[in-house]
């Protein structure tokens, strides 16, 4: 008999499975998709929210269970001012057009980073459809907004170095596990697959705490023309892949020996 295998992450191994329980999704290519055909920048980003709608509506249909997308990085207010502008009118505007949609599927939505900066009106409505879809159970639809990796890990030490400081938690006794609860993606299982289209291949500061293990996917497609078929071609990398956690392939073969999960 194997030993079981023993998870080298924050979060236990997950079962070996074709289909990722959680994907995680870098829209990028909305800019240079308008560009190429004359638009200005923000048709190209109105463009990738019916691309958002067509990959929330394929994920229900394969039971893929968490999906997290990065909107906006904390980064992004380097951008031009009318961008930026015209960005967050353009995210108020598809909670206004979305949030009921989502909640008539069973979607849950939620938000994660220093929303705090897009000022009062915007997190009130962000936070009316959180509540609004919060007992949701068909998917989980995570957006990312004035978020970064870097950010959310020190917030989190933040907040584990206070409750050290007031004598709740021993220094000595802190372990990467210690810091999980207090991350933006607590309780939500890590990200089995990572996609980011637009031809760039790199993270950008994007859950870089939960993407320890996560499988990546680059493709040079934009964000506006990754339709269904293009994300077929991602789960299809993604299923044809063997995810080892550090182990070796035969560990990870004899754990999961009897499982239709299992993948060579």
């Amino acid at each position: 008999m194997s030993e079981p295998i023993k998870s080298s992450t924050s979060a236990a191994i997950p079962p070996l499975s074709g289909v990722p329980v959680h994907v995680a999704v870098i829209m990028d290519g909305n800019g240079r998709w308008a560009r190429s055909r004359g638009l200005p920048r923000f048709a190209g980003h109105r463009r990738g929210v019916e691309a958002v709608r067509d990959l929330v509506a394929a994920c229900g249909e394969k039971g893929i269970r968490y999906l997290t997308l990065f909107a906006f990085s904390s980064e992004n207010w380097r951008r031009p001012e009318t961008e930026v502008h015209l960005l967050l009118d353009l995210f108020g505007m598809a909670l206004d057009k979305e949030v009921k949609k989502l909640h008539a599927n069973n979607i849950r939505f939620r938000v994660i980073g220093d929303i705090v900066a897009f000022g009062d009106k915007l997190v009130e409505r962000i936070r009316q459809g959180e509540a609004l879809t919060r007992d949701n159970t068909a998917l989980t639809l995570t957006i990312a907004a004035n978020y970064g990796g870097r950010w959310d890990i020190a917030q989190a030490c933040r907040e584990l170095a206070r409750r050290a400081a007031s004598g709740l938690v021993d220094p000595a006794s802190i372990t990467p596990d210690s810091l999980e609860p207090f991350l933006s993606m607590a309780k939500v299982p890590e990200p089995d697959l990572f996609i980011r289209t637009g031809g760039e291949q790199r993270v950008s500061n994007f859950l870089l705490w939960q993407l320890a293990y996560t499988e990546l996917y680059f493709t040079p497609v934009l964000w506006p023309d990754f339709d269904r078929a293009q994300f077929e071609i991602a789960l299809a990398s993604y299923a044809g892949r063997q995810r080892r956690f550090g182990h070796t392939g035969e560990q990870i073969e004899a754990a999961s020996s009897g499982s239709t999960g299992k993948r060579a």
